[in-house]
């Protein structure tokens, strides 16, 4: 894999983070859409995770899971070669410690045994298949991580109002499910998962587009098919965990910051300015209806909008609405520190305890 020493770590996803010592440590989430990594430096003493590399794919492994319930060969050879590209950089930027998760689609898919056997070939050690509460908990751990440490959240396409320890409600709008986490960020800090409720749901943004946004641009009825799934969803949610005790709603994910970044009028897609950028709800509802009414070709164009997003991102910004409109959250805070970061600091935990 390169030069320097890796040290495959597997960690249990409730661990609480309780951080010993400064370690560089290697992050990689396989979701059903994209293929991301993160190395980083953590330092405990100052509560503190300091990027080395991050990067993101898209590979579309979960290209249709939902209709065949199986991985395409094709899916997986694009997959298992961009993992190859990060082993190389896991490598030379001598990570301490490894961990790589997958998600929906490997939950999903009748052959996962070939993925797994694919990502042991080329890291030497398995990915770990998150049940979606797993999923969920290592998000809100990342998201919120640095809650209380910063008197702001930074540049707002909003109210910019300060925030407090909340309780949020974390929202990871994936390419096959979504998470929802409801928890207050030092409790959880204290208490791992068991400071959290969780609930993961079929509605993401390939999942939704692959179902119903079949037409370019959506037609109504495709349009009214894929609100219909995603407000039958929400049900689920209502009653599974406690969303009304949330004060605050915290956006992961590519939908989110792309939908962010298209409210904030960048020119292209600026990390440092979506992050942590509050968007109004009904800045949330422009947006989305703007992308629903056009067409692949003219999503692509739009300089925020990463090349393989295009053709799913209005489906990940009808959930984003959705949640907003359901549960009477007037706006989100876009975060670019997701399940990477929450990966990353049960590493730098120390590993099983």
């Amino acid at each position: 894999m390169g030069a320097g020493p890796v040290r495959p770590v597997r960690t249990p996803a409730s661990a609480p983070v309780s951080l010993p010592g400064a370690a560089r440590v290697a992050a990689i989430d396989c979701g059903t859409n994209s293929l991301r990594l993160l190395v980083a430096d953590a330092d405990p003493a100052a509560g503190r995770l300091a990027d080395v590399d991050r990067r993101m794919e898209i590979v579309r492994l979960g290209q249709g899971v939902d209709s065949t319930g199986r991985l395409a060969p094709a899916a997986l050879e694009r997959t298992l070669g961009v993992l190859s590209g990060y082993a190389r950089i896991i490598g030379d930027l001598s990570a301490e410690a490894v961990r790589m998760v997958a998600t929906s689609a490997t939950r999903d898919a009748a052959n996962a045994a070939d993925f797994v056997r694919g990502v042991k070939g080329v890291l030497g050690l398995e990915p770990e298949v998150l049940s979606g509460t797993e999923e969920a908990y290592l998000s809100f751990l990342g998201a919120t991580a640095e809650f209380g440490t910063t008197a702001e959240f930074g540049a707002t396409a909003g109210s910019g109002t300060p925030r407090g320890d909340g309780p949020y409600l974390v929202v990871d709008i994936g390419g096959g499910s979504t998470e929802f986490v409801v928890g207050d960020a030092q409790a959880t800090r204290a208490r791992g998962a068991a400071g959290v409720s969780a609930v993961s749901v079929d509605i993401g943004c390939v999942r939704l587009t692959e179902r119903h946004l079949r037409s370019d641009p959506p037609r109504p009825a495709e349009v009214s098919a894929a609100a219909a799934d995603i407000a039958a969803a929400l049900d689920l949610v209502a009653v599974s965990i406690p969303v009304a005790a949330a004060r605050s709603l915290v956006g992961l994910a590519g939908s989110v910051t792309t939908v962010a970044g298209l409210a904030l009028g960048l020119a292209g897609y600026d990390s440092a300015r979506i992050h942590h950028s509050i968007v109004p709800v009904d800045q949330v509802t422009v947006q989305t209806r703007r992308l629903l009414s056009q067409t692949r070709a003219e999503r692509a164009a739009l300089g925020v909008m990463h090349p393989g997003r295009a053709d799913v991102i209005a489906g990940g910004a009808m959930v984003l609405e959705a949640i907003m409109r359901r549960f009477g959250f007037a706006e989100v805070l876009a975060s670019e520190h997701d399940i990477l970061d929450g990966i990353a600091w049960t590493l730098a935990a120390g590993g099983p305890r």
